[in-house]
């Protein structure tokens, strides 16, 4: 068991993936000599040389299609966004090119790629550095989509992520990136596709990732000091959805909340309430909720707190579900 950071438990992972399998690439901006904008590839350059790490132009949209290039020769590319608001010149390259050649080809094509974006807000950026852009992805067939929220997760999934055969959205959450953990990297993780319980309860389910998790958590804790029981489940997978443990948990509870940094409005959070509410309408006590972002542009950083999801609307949300 080693003590480690979001951030470092990505970098040794990306690192485990580069020693077994001399096809694995890192490509981004900043990634080589100066380790990354969070230092997530930090070292990794020095060690593996500048053909396996390689510091591109800033050019998400030639990141991209370079790596499917990559990716037809047989090798696995890991490319990084910068911040998450880079991606969207590199939309087109992804959502055309990325998602569809495989089935374009009938599967004799395979672009074992991974985009890793980290996302969300919390760290006081400027304009285009705070976004969370996983609905644009989850609704684009052909992309699996994942979001880590720990280190353990970061370690284990980014390995995960690279040796799958199917491109693969990686969203890291930024301000968790120096989050600890104790990580045993012999363990046998968990399918990268499946959600896990992190908290049992009994009152309702809380579904979060990524910078969400931390929060509901705290909220867990709040709540236990009022009587109530909060059964908290990492998504983890945003595409496909582990829709067989949240059934399950919202059958038990008949409450549903559903926590997410992006905007409520077209976000995640309406997908999963429409699936549980077809799925477990019978079980339910109470619709379920959304918390998650206002329908406007990121705001400015001294305005972030007030936008962002904080314990306070997740309280309030969980308080609102014992209203019906």
């Amino acid at each position: 068991m080693t003590t480690l950071t979001l951030a470092k438990a990505i970098n040794e992972g990306l690192r485990t993936a580069m020693e077994d399998d001399d096809k694995v690439l890192i490509m981004g901006e900043d990634v080589g000599k100066l380790g990354g904008v969070f230092r997530v590839t930090d070292g990794l350059q020095k060690d593996f040389g500048e053909s396996r790490v390689i510091d591109t132009p800033l050019a998400e949209s030639g990141i991209i299609g370079t790596a499917i290039g990559l990716a037809l020769r047989g090798y696995r590319p890991v490319c990084e966004i910068q911040f998450d608001g880079f991606v969207f010149p590199a939309a087109d390259q992804i959502i055309t090119q990325l998602a569809k050649m495989p089935l374009r080809s009938l599967g004799k094509l395979r672009l074992p790629i991974v985009v890793r974006i980290p996302c969300g807000g919390g760290i006081g950026a400027v304009e285009h550095h705070s976004e969370s852009p996983e609905a644009y992805f989850t609704h684009t067939g052909g992309l699996r989509v994942v979001a880590c929220s720990n280190p353990v997760d970061g370690y284990h999934m980014i390995q995960q992520a690279i040796r799958c055969d199917d491109p693969v959205i990686f969203f890291e959450p930024k301000r968790r990136y120096w989050d600890k953990a104790e990580v045993d990297r012999d363990a046998e993780p968990m399918p990268f596709d499946r959600a896990q319980t992190v908290r049992p309860g009994t009152d309702v389910t809380v579904l979060a990732y990524g910078p969400m998790l931390k929060t509901c958590l705290e909220a867990a804790a709040a709540v236990e000091e009022e009587g109530r029981s909060l059964e908290v489940i990492d998504l983890r997978s945003l595409n496909p959805l582990d829709t067989g443990l949240i059934y399950e948990s919202v059958r038990r509870t008949g409450r549903c909340v559903v926590a997410h940094e992006a905007p409520v409005f077209s976000g995640l959070g309406a997908e999963l309430a429409a699936r549980v509410t077809e799925a477990c309408f019978y079980n339910l006590e109470a619709p379920v909720l959304r918390v998650g972002g206002f329908s406007t542009p990121y705001p400015p950083s001294r305005l972030e707190d007030d936008y962002l999801p904080d314990l306070d609307r997740v309280l309030d949300t969980v308080d609102r579900t014992f209203a019906f």
